[in-house]
């Protein structure tokens, strides 16, 4: 690992260890409730969602016990990676709690040289391609290790919520004030990030470095290595234009700040 790596894997940790949501596993789910949470969070269309039984589904960058254990339940022979112990945790906990067996591997998303070619039916990437400033290698990967009709199902910031800041509002609406490059580091005013645990209990947190991401250059790149594009879903989708201005709320109603995609990959 490198610089970089080294740095957004400890902050990772330690928003495992200040309880942030992503590292808590789901522990009460049964095949109704996981099939409805894949269908809701993938995309997926539902004959694929119910082929998912004996298929090798891959979760890159995705540790934490959530995205693993709904796959297992749903029978998929589920392999997990992610750049934090801390994470993984939670992936360990789930399997041991359901019963299930499943390969979870520690390391940085952009080197998949341990995984053979045309491994995988189908690969999960949630959050996480914005913590490195060039994507390409992790597509790379995906691309090798993915069977040809495979699904991939990326997230990533939406280009222009980096640059806008939700307490950047004034009379007129929120400051678009970075240029729009791909590559580029965003740096916040304020690093932290506010983690509020199960337990209702807040802290804030350094988070790992984040870089933007555009989607002119980010698509085409998909596109030549044989990605296509079946959808794309601006998240979330729950803002409130009514809310108090220079909120949460009233910010993600003028700008979701996450895009979710679906690809088949045709190689």
């Amino acid at each position: 690992m490198d610089e970089l790596a080294d740095f957004n894997r400890e902050r990772w940790e330690a928003l495992v260890v200040a309880g942030i949501e992503y590292g808590r596993p789901m522990l009460d789910l049964d095949k109704e409730s996981a099939r409805a949470w894949i269908a809701d969070q993938t995309l997926l269309p539902d004959e694929a969602i119910d082929d998912l039984a004996g298929k090798d589904v891959f979760v890159l960058a995705g540790g934490g016990g959530q995205q693993s254990a709904a796959l297992s339940i749903l029978g998929a022979n589920v392999t997990v990676m992610d750049i934090a112990e801390g994470q993984l945790a939670g992936d360990r906990l789930a399997a041991q709690h359901y019963g299930y067996d499943m390969r979870i591997e520690q390391g940085d998303m952009r080197d998949l040289s341990r995984f053979e070619d045309n491994a995988f039916d189908f690969v999960w990437q949630p959050y996480s391609v914005n913590f490195v400033p060039d994507y390409r290698p992790i597509i790379q990967g995906v691309a090798r290790v993915l069977r040809p009709g495979g699904y991939y199902r990326l997230d990533m910031e939406n280009p222009f919520s980096g640059s806008i800041l939700e307490d950047s509002w004034h009379e007129k609406g929120y400051a678009l004030n970075k240029p729009y490059e791909d590559g580029s580091e965003h740096l916040f005013p304020d690093p932290h990030w506010d983690v509020t645990a199960a337990d209702g209990s807040r802290k804030r947190i350094v988070g790992p470095r984040e870089f933007q991401h555009t989607l002119g250059p980010l698509l085409t790149y998909l596109a030549d290595l044989g990605f296509v594009l079946k959808g794309m879903w601006e998240r979330p989708d729950d803002g409130d234009p009514t809310a108090e201005p220079g909120t949460w709320e009233h910010f993600i109603s003028v700008l979701p700040p996450w895009l979710w995609m679906l690809f088949v990959y045709e190689e």
